[in-house]
């Protein structure tokens, strides 16, 4: 597929960057771009021959700083390419994907992006894996949004300047936005497109992954949020209220009430159970999701918290590494 070119991004990932790297067609041109890692994968990437770029260290981490400079590299050693597609170091493209992806954009002109179905490897591993695969399905058609693993038009891309370099978290649901306002079309196709490990075993790795979506949200409140699109307006304020300011109000019910102040908290099952009414699966499946989606507005506000405190004191901002 020569006009197709693969950036491969990945930190720290071991073995699973040698599954991603394996399973990209060996008849495109792929970059991996390496961010610091310190496992030998950059020096393994180096030995099998694929073509390196690395980011600067004294600068920073970001997926989207690390997925512009493998573009750039990529037009370098391929200048022809008209579709790029990017995948996540912890990720294996599944064989069928890109010439499923190429086909769509080719008879659609319209699309930007083509993106499929990413699974989830070892859903059954934990509970915490198991809610990735979930996250992952999204609905077929037309979509306001992709994630990490996708298929670009090239041209779509560079009209709109790739990826904001400094955007520890949400990069990708920023960069859709500003296709959409371009003009372009986002696609989710019914085709499965990468297996992913997310590796999450323990509550803290749970934890902290929520606390980059409660960072992300904040980011796109501030870029895009008094925009039509009031970009994670509702998400931000959503983790505010249950995470923030109604345990506050429970626990000056507490004590002021004393232990009547209580039944306030019940709030949290009631609203754990109206979630899992909403959800598909087996019983047990959607009181599982009901009570971690009400769980996860506490990290998620942490994530709120500590973007007003990098703000406030000019922080620099960095990522949160879950794993």
């Amino acid at each position: 597929m020569p006009e197709l070119g693969i950036v491969a991004i990945g930190r720290n990932e071991g073995d699973r960057l040698k599954q991603c790297i394996a399973s990209l067609p060996a008849d495109a041109a792929i970059v991996y771009v390496d961010s610091g890692s310190n496992d030998g994968s950059l020096q393994w990437a180096q030995a099998a021959g694929i073509d390196v770029a690395s980011l600067d260290i004294q600068i920073g981490f970001t997926a989207a700083r690390a997925r512009n400079l493998g573009f750039r590299h990529l037009l370098k050693v391929a200048p022809d390419i008209q579709y790029v597609q990017f995948v996540d170091g912890d990720c294996e493209l599944i064989d069928s994907w890109p010439r499923a992806a190429i086909s769509y954009l080719e008879c659609h002109p319209e699309a930007a992006a083509a993106f499929g179905r990413r699974h989830e490897r070892f859903p059954d591993r934990s509970i915490y894996n198991w809610l990735c695969d979930l996250e992952w399905n999204t609905p077929i058609g037309e979509a306001t949004a992709f994630g990490g693993d996708v298929m670009l038009r090239v041209s779509a891309l560079q009209m709109v300047d790739g990826y904001r370099d400094e955007l520890v978290a949400g990069e990708d649901p920023e960069l859709s936005i500003r296709l959409r306002r371009a003009g372009w079309k986002l696609i989710r196709l019914d085709a499965s497109m990468t297996l992913h490990d997310a590796a999450i075993f323990r509550f803290a790795q749970w934890w902290r992954r929520n606390v980059r979506s409660g960072y992300a949200f904040a980011l796109g409140v501030e870029l895009h949020g008094s925009t039509p699109e009031r970009h994670w307006v509702w998400e931000s304020r959503r983790a505010w209220l249950w995470g923030f300011w109604l345990p506050i109000f429970c626990v000056a019910a507490n004590v002021y009430l004393g232990a009547a102040g209580l039944l306030v908290w019940l709030v949290y099952p009631f609203q754990s159970v109206r979630l899992a009414l909403r959800a598909n699966g087996s019983l047990p499946d959607r009181f599982a999701i009901g009570f971690f989606q009400i769980l996860s507005r506490f990290p998620e506000s942490w994530g709120q918290i500590k973007y007003l405190f990098d703000r406030s004191f000019r922080r620099q901002r960095t990522i949160i590494e879950y794993k």
